[in-house]
């Protein structure tokens, strides 16, 4: 038997040692290290998602888009044992909880951490964020498949887990009345995306201004006082 045979034979006498011995042929390190990289990315990709329910100025898509730079997929949702108050010297609404009341709204789907930390920011201390249970209704949008999104049919309804955005003072008396979302759009949508905006400009400096300090500034950019509602 030649040399080189016998170094093949050997090889195969390894080899089957090593299957009987673990039942499978030892990974190499890096395919082992590859493996569990891709594992870790799918998993972020599942676990990095969330739900978030919007009832304010987030209902505007116009709003979302200059936030976010995209527009998630949605519907619309009820939040129930809430009621949604206009605040004075403020034109965006405040929630907190209230027996037998209810807010309509709905679900922002897909939303990444990076963009739930804008939220956040943009929500700033006025707010606090919370993890509530809303009841989903029919899809508005056609959209790829997106992480946490319930299998849902035309005119159904279905609780689903969503952070959302509570007022911070529960006794806060600067809180009245209700909201209307359809008379915010015709009187300040506009000049509330200009904020927006700047308050995005703002964000991307190495010093930014909390959003409260930025929507105080553009609506006292004329001396004037923000508007009540």
């Amino acid at each position: 038997m030649g040399l080189s045979q016998k170094k093949k034979k050997k090889k195969n006498l390894t080899a089957n040692l090593n299957r009987k011995a673990g039942g499978k042929a030892k990974l190499n390190p890096k395919k082992k290290k590859k493996k569990a990289n891709r594992m870790s990315a799918s998993a972020s990709l599942v676990q990095h998602h969330h739900n978030v329910f919007v009832y304010g100025s987030l209902l505007a898509d116009d709003v979302v888009k200059v936030l976010l730079k995209r527009v998630p997929p949605s519907s619309s949702a009820i939040l129930h044992s809430f009621h949604r108050f206009s605040i004075k010297g403020r034109v965006y609404p405040a929630i907190l909880p209230v027996e037998n009341k209810k807010v309509t709204g709905k679900v922002l789907f897909g939303i990444t951490n990076p963009e739930l930390d804008i939220l956040d920011t943009f929500e700033d201390v006025e707010y606090e964020r919370r993890t509530v249970e809303v009841s989903l209704m029919a899809l508005e949008t056609s959209f790829p498949l997106v992480p946490n999104l319930p299998d849902m049919k035309k005119d159904s309804s279905e609780k689903l887990q969503a952070h959302t955005y509570v007022w911070s003072d529960k006794n806060d008396p600067n809180l009245y009345g209700g909201w209307d979302f359809e008379e915010w759009k015709r009187v300040h949508m506009n000049d509330f995306i200009k904020m927006t905006t700047g308050f995005v400009e703002e964000l991307e400096q190495p010093e930014s201004k909390p959003r409260v300090a930025t929507y105080e500034s553009f609506y006292n950019q004329d001396g004037q006082n923000p508007p009540t509602s």
